[in-house]
């Protein structure tokens, strides 16, 4: 993992590149936090280790929100700064969703929500048939996202198989057309992942909920961001 934290100011600068006079909503500021979380302290990858078989994985499932995913890329040298500059343009490889085989350090291919989820709980379980013990899958979701059933399906199986190597995060903004009695998590838990609900704007709740689990079930944490701002 890395060491050196994340300075807001140089990442609003750098998201700032890729807005060019655009408008961005909650979908884009409610990953920030979560971001600078999982590279400053809990992701064990680096520019040097994109393609080391025992590399930490993180899968953005929540693929429309990439400004942010790609500003904090450009901050912790994945990609040069100057791509944030033709953002979605005709020859830019940073499109409005993130493409693994265009920009060093990206993972999956997504956009089309309720893929993600599925793909991590593939991943984690590859990672496992091949004996590797040490890297975790990280997978980041909109709760949005949790209206799709292929979602359902993956927490299920997940939650069979003890994935232990697998941690989703769910940013709940509140944009769910369903909700759950009890709150997102109760939706995995009942499945038999371990949860924690916490505070999405505070990093010392996020790192402990992100690095506080098990290592034996599934483990979600669920980031509640709800003022749509990020400082």
């Amino acid at each position: 993992m890395t060491t050196t934290a994340t300075d807001p100011a140089v990442l609003g600068a750098l998201l700032d590149r890729v807005r060019a006079g655009r408008e961005f909503g909650p979908n884009v500021y409610s990953t920030l936090d979560v971001l600078q979380v999982l590279y400053d302290r809990v992701l064990r990858i680096t520019p040097a280790t994109v393609d080391d078989p025992d590399r930490d994985r993180f899968l953005l499932s929540k693929g429309h929100a990439v400004a942010g995913y790609y500003a904090l890329l450009a901050a912790k040298g994945f990609v040069p700064v100057d791509w944030l500059d033709d953002q979605g343009g005709p020859e830019s490889r940073l499109g409005d969703h993130p493409d693994r085989l265009l920009v060093p350090g990206v993972e999956i291919g997504s956009g089309s929500l309720g893929h993600g989820l599925g793909l991590g709980v593939g991943t984690a379980l590859g990672l496992r048939a091949q004996g590797r013990t040490g890297p975790h899958v990280y997978v980041l979701l909109g709760d949005a996202e949790l209206d799709e059933g292929s979602n359902h399906e993956a927490i299920a199986y997940a939650g069979a198989t003890g994935l232990g190597n697998l941690t989703a995060i769910v940013l709940d903004n509140r944009s769910a057309s369903h909700g759950w009695p009890g709150g997102a998590a109760s939706r995995f838990t009942v499945n038999g992942w371990t949860a924690a609900t916490v505070d999405g704007r505070d990093h010392a709740a996020l790192h402990t909920a992100l690095t506080g689990h098990d290592h034996h079930r599934p483990h979600v944490v669920v980031a509640v961001v709800t003022d749509g701002e990020w400082a």
